[in-house]
């Protein structure tokens, strides 16, 4: 048609009628499907109803079932008292200190409700899956709410054993849309193994053997006082007196694991000495480390008002050593009492915990708590000067070779827990993860080290730890904060164009590693060939050698990451190749640091076998410049503020 159509326009003869009237109704057709109309949306279900500041009517009574050991089903019912009419109720999202809509709607299974002993049906929301409609007919003043949480049991996913739990209520509860969290009163109980023990910040009703009733409680405390169950307990009293009661409670595999020394206790007796120094303030009844110690739990480490939950290797006090790297842990979690709990940034508060959060000012709730972290580890004891000083060091230096920060701002890793914070990374030091930790620890020591240069080393950063986290000493209200507070109270103790001292360093995408916290503190990164004891005592879990080849190996023989750009990158080494030999010889840590020693004198490439699934790769690296460890070294020109700052405070 379409070429008889072009040649009638070539020739001007007058095409036939029968294909005028084919080309008319072609054309019309085009027409008239342009101008139908094409498929439109489906109306969105209204929105779940915003929490109101107001009274839930009634105390919900919750009960939570722990003893099904073996298979690690928890249990749960709920009476709820209600009216008639529509009723939702919600499965948290968002959970507290993960930043991040992480609640494991999916667990949940077995969802039954009655009313006089008549199911009632249910209806999930198509859009906010963790909401259930219920229709509470007429004469009925209570719901009960039957369900079970399915915990994972694979160790890496779940933190249940056959020997411990930590209970975590947010996984359990299922509550009243419309109302602000604090004010949904519940009266929790519950009951766990025979002969266990447990630990948690909620206050204790009354015990009936393994049954315990806590006192009544909000929403949002309950949530946040999650409780560790075990059969190997202990509770170690670490109080700097009577009116500051703080408790370290410990669940192991083995009895033995529960064996602290009186120097591993005086440490842990000077971290809350040191916390107390630096905030001169308290916002708890008791505080309380919930600390396990095993090989079968996942890792944790997640900060509450009154409690913190903390999970260690089985040896961490048997094998002193092993946890340098994890020795900051319980600092952390301890600081985020002040710093996320009771002051937190506005837009991570939220009014219950299906509310989204918005997690800009992270490098203040986290990356100022890892400063902190790193800071009160080392007053303690818990780390010496030295380690102190390569860990640093060691966070300094791999930013040096993680070229990320060519494209991507630290801010913009605040949004890493809701883009995916436990979803896989092959590249991170390209894509970046969630840096705000250690990058911003790097920035507040930049900022310590400031206000001593300004001030004439007569103040320093934690003058503004008591004045902006040290108010109101006894209160639990939160107290919120913005990004201008934070800088008026920064000018306050020292005045300073803090505006533009984060607006570069955070906000602005930067390849240059803010290191000025160093060399102010009277220290320069050096490079050298010299392993820190405690990193080779680690090797069965794994080797870095980031700084030097470029890769880092895992407990596996895997390769579990490679340095973009690196000798590793350019050769063609991938994350998840699995490393054979060395020089013709068995894989091992020590082996390789050794091979990459030799290579700096006799400039012969360092040879590695890997498997890829069925092929064996081999790959010759080119490499000379040594193992290039982190330290720092003393410049005596510069005033020691570094030192100052990690000494125990007077």
């Amino acid at each position: 048609m379409f070429v008889s159509f072009s040649h009638a326009r070539r020739s001007a003869v007058p095409p036939p009628i029968a294909v005028v009237s084919v080309l008319v109704l072609a054309l019309s057709a085009a027409m008239f499907a342009q101008s139908s109309p094409g498929p439109q949306p489906v109306p969105l279900p209204p929105p779940i109803p915003a929490p109101l500041d107001t009274p839930y009517p009634g105390t919900i009574a919750i009960t939570v079932n722990a003893t099904d050991v073996d298979r690690r089903i928890v249990t749960i019912h709920e009476a709820v008292p209600v009216k008639p009419g529509k009723l939702i109720l919600l499965y948290p999202e968002w959970f507290p200190g993960a930043h991040s809509p992480s609640g494991a709607i999916v667990q949940l299974a077995g969802l039954v409700v009655t009313a006089n002993g008549k199911r009632i049906p249910w209806v999930r929301d198509r859009v906010s899956i963790r909401a259930f409609h219920i229709d509470v007919p007429q004469g009925t003043t209570s719901l009960d709410v039957d369900y079970q949480y399915l915990t994972p049991i694979k160790p890496q996913s779940g933190r249940f054993s056959s020997k411990m739990a930590d209970l975590s209520w947010f996984n359990y509860v299922l509550y009243p849309a419309g109302h602000f969290s604090r004010q949904i009163h519940y009266a929790p109980s519950l009951r766990i193994p025979e002969a266990w023990k447990f630990a948690t910040a909620l206050e204790v009703k009354s015990q009936e053997g393994n049954l315990i009733h806590f006192k009544d409680t909000t929403l949002n405390t309950l949530v946040d006082s999650p409780v560790y169950v075990g059969i190997n307990f202990k509770r170690v009293d670490l109080s700097s007196g009577p009116d500051n009661p703080v408790y370290l409670d410990v669940f192991a595999d083995e009895p033995a694991q529960l064996e602290i020394t009186s120097e591993q206790l005086q440490y842990h007796q000077n971290l809350v000495k040191e916390v107390q120094r630096l905030f001169h303030s308290k916002h708890y009844d008791h505080y309380d480390f919930l600390l396990s110690l095993s090989d079968a739990f996942s890792s944790v480490g997640i900060e509450h008002h009154q409690s913190s939950e903390n999970s260690m290797r089985s040896n961490a006090f048997t094998d002193w050593i092993a946890g340098v790297g994890s020795r900051d842990l319980l600092p952390h979690e301890c600081v985020h009492s002040w710093n996320g709990k009771f002051r937190r940034p506005a837009d991570l508060w939220t009014p219950n915990f299906n509310v989204p959060m918005q997690n800009d000012l992270l490098w203040v709730y986290e990356g100022l708590t890892t400063y902190y972290g790193d800071v009160l580890a080392a007053r303690s004891g818990l780390h010496t000067p030295e380690q102190a000083r390569d860990l640093i060091a060691m966070t300094a230096a791999n930013f040096e070779v993680s070229p990320g920060r060519n494209w991507r701002s630290l801010a913009d890793t605040t949004n890493q827990p809701i883009i995916g914070r436990y979803s896989p990374q092959d590249w991170p030091s390209w894509q970046r993860s969630v840096d705000y930790y250690p990058e911003s620890m790097l920035i507040w020591l930049d900022a310590d080290t400031k206000i001593r240069e300004l001030s004439g080393d007569k103040k320093s950063l934690d003058d503004f730890a008591q004045l902006f986290f040290g108010m109101d000493n006894g209160s639990y209200i939160t107290k919120t904060y913005s990004y201008d507070d934070l800088v008026s109270a920064l000018n306050t103790v020292q005045p300073f164009d803090w505006n533009t001292f984060f607006q570069t360093r955070v906000y602005g995408v930067s390849p240059q590693v803010p290191e000025d916290g160093i060399t102010r503190g009277g220290y320069r990164i050096v490079f050298n060939d010299d392993v820190p004891d405690w990193v080779k005592h680690n090797d069965s879990r794994g080797a870095g050698f980031s700084r030097s080849l470029g890769f880092g190996i895992n407990e596996e023989g895997n390769v579990d990451q490679v340095i973009w750009d690196s000798p590793a990158f350019k050769s063609g080494i991938t994350p998840g190749m699995h490393l054979e030999a060395v020089n013709d010889q068995k894989y091992s840590a020590t082996g390789l640091r050794e091979a990459i020693v030799a290579a700096e004198k006799n400039n012969i490439p360092v040879k590695l076998l890997f498997k890829r699934g069925d092929a064996y790769i081999t790959v010759s690296l080119d490499y000379h410049n040594g193992l290039r460890m982190a330290h720092l070294q003393r410049v005596d020109s510069v005033p020691d503020r570094l030192d100052a700052i990690l000494a125990p405070s007077k």
